[in-house]
Order: C-alpha cells, then structure tokens, then sequence
C-alpha cells in the first residue's frame, strides 16, 4: 500500500480557484488507478476525479466536469487536482486515493489507500 498526504485546501470564492496536491509514497506498483474522492457531513464519499496508470487516462466525476482536472507527475511523486470556477457546494473534505481493487470505480470502498483529507470550503 501506498501513503498518501493531501495538502492546499482553502477556503475559496466562489468562480475562483484552488490546486489540491496529494504527496505519494511508499511502492507504487499496485496503483493502476490514483485520484480524488470528496465527502460532506452526513453524505456518502463521491468521485472527484481519476487518473489511470500508465496511460495516463483521466475521468471526472459529473458535478466536476468541465472545470476541475486531474494531473500527475510520476517522477515527483505527486497527484494534483486543479479546481476552477469553484461553487459553494464543492465545499467538502477532498480525499486522495489509490490502490483500486477492482470493480465500480465510483465506489469509495473500491479503494484501500486513502489520505487524511484535507478540507476546501467555498463561499
């Protein structure tokens, strides 16, 4: 398993922007596929955004789409999430991931590496 630090979470303005960055560590050899969940309070955890390993293949969650993207950079290490055009209901604790297991890639529990969360509040 890998371990994973999320960092950049801020409160934002609402049409403005903010860059997620998830600090990888460990083997990474079993993850084919990296990215971002989120969740608010009393809410199950949702895709933000996937990156597929090695093609480079990327995926965003329906809310998302259009104005957040998802990056890497192998030799550093790093997953970043770029987040434009922010509303207030992207406000959640946004959750780095890896070590997909297999199935629904939508499903949380398809995922067994998870980072601490780091928090994006938009106003």
């Amino acid at each position: 398993q890998v371990q994973l630090v999320e960092s950049g979470g801020d409160s934002a303005q609402a049409g403005g922007s903010l860059r997620l960055s998830c600090a990888v560590s460990g083997s990474t050899a079993g993850s084919n596929v990296m990215g971002w969940f989120r969740q608010v309070p009393g809410k199950e955890r949702e895709v933000v955004a996937l990156v597929f390993r090695p093609s480079g293949n990327r995926l965003n969650g329906d809310p998302v789409k259009g104005r957040f993207t998802i990056s890497q950079d192998s030799i550093k290490k790093m997953v970043y999430l770029q987040m434009e055009s922010l509303k207030s209901e992207d406000s959640a604790m946004y959750y780095c991931v890896a070590d997909f297991v297999g199935g629904n890639w939508k499903e949380a529990g398809r995922f067994k590496s998870w980072g601490q969360g780091t928090q994006v509040t938009v106003s």
